[in-house]
């Protein structure tokens, strides 16, 4: 009885430490704030091109890239969400 009782217990925390890793896994920034770093790469991914300035708001980030047709293009990144969007 003692045995199948602490077989019991090994299984049931080892599957509360998998679900606790994979919740993890599937959501890592959920509280997370985006870095300028990952702002930069954010805008990055939407236009390439060079960074000339990267500005922090309260809400959002502003990255200013410039295209390799000559055009400025200001990019806002939003810090809790990562959402980019044209200005």
């Amino acid at each position: 009885m003692r045995i199948l009782l602490s077989l019991t217990f090994i299984a049931c925390t080892s599957f509360a430490s998998f679900s606790q890793v994979n919740t993890t896994a599937t959501n890592p920034t959920a509280k997370a704030e985006v870095s300028k770093k990952k702002a930069v790469i954010l805008a990055k991914k939407t236009i390439n091109g060079k960074t000339l300035k990267i500005s922090e708001q309260t809400d959002f980030y502003t990255v200013r890239i410039l295209k390799s047709d000559g055009h400025v293009v200001d990019l806002h990144i939003n810090k809790k969400t990562g959402e980019v969007k044209k200005d």
